[in-house]
């Protein structure tokens, strides 16, 4: 069967089969946290200042920072989705290599900054102090828990990577002025929104064919690991 094939019919299996796990829609916030961690982060980067982070308890947020017009603007209205996508990945790399710790210690240090330094908001606040503190209960108490944890948050994250982008692309063929990070870059590129929508579509998709490929790897030596 195609690869790319293989890629779709495995996320909506498993967008699926994780909406039937009590609670995973909490976690569901960690792509959200990501992505607007994005804007904030590469707002820093290029010399601009961030105001404030919202997270929204219907899973979206918005990052209202300070930078100069121009092709810093553009760069940061690009870093959301970008970033969401390349962190998904990056957890199932760390999974492939027997590091899943070390994606729950990032994963931990990204929310702490996020509440010690932007988001003001009773959701937002309360999400991410409750995000740690589980975080720091599986590193150290549950941690034979810990591992399938991991996935569940790695696998929430790539997911709605994909289906977030897929959404926007939705959103900018019915309403383009409405089509958040895609309607930023038209407004300031002259380029239609769809155009964007699709370009963080395709990008997602890469993502998750790499991030399932090295998960299936993983899956695959470690059956012969415990056979020796």
């Amino acid at each position: 069967m195609n690869k790319w094939l293989k890629t779709m019919l495995f996320l909506v299996g498993s967008a699926f089969l994780t909406r039937l796990i009590p609670f995973s829609s909490l976690f569901r916030n960690l792509d959200t946290m990501i992505h607007e961690f994005g804007h904030a982060l590469v707002t820093l980067l290029l010399s601009g200042s961030v105001l404030r982070i919202e997270l929204y308890a219907n899973h979206s947020g918005v990052t209202y920072s300070a930078i100069q017009d121009g092709g810093r603007a553009i760069l940061v209205s690009l870093s959301g989705y970008l970033m969401a996508s390349l962190f998904a990945l990056l957890l199932f790399y760390l999974y492939s290599k027997g590091r899943h710790d070390w994606g729950l210690i990032l994963a931990t240090t990204v929310a702490l900054i996020m509440l010690l330094m932007y988001v003001r908001g009773s959701f937002g606040m309360m999400w991410l102090g409750g995000f740690i503190a589980l975080n720091g209960l599986m590193l150290v108490v549950w941690k034979k828990a810990s591992k399938y944890y991991y996935l569940l948050l790695a696998f929430l994250t790539l997911e709605e990577s994909v289906m977030g982008s897929l959404f926007l692309v939705y959103a900018a063929v019915v309403s383009p002025s409405r089509a958040g990070d895609a309607s930023n870059l038209a407004r300031m590129t002259s380029v239609p929104a769809i155009f964007w929508a699709i370009l963080f579509f395709i990008f997602s998709l890469f993502c998750a064919k790499w991030a399932l490929g090295l998960f299936f790897k993983r899956e695959r030596v470690q059956p012969k690991l415990q056979s020796r």
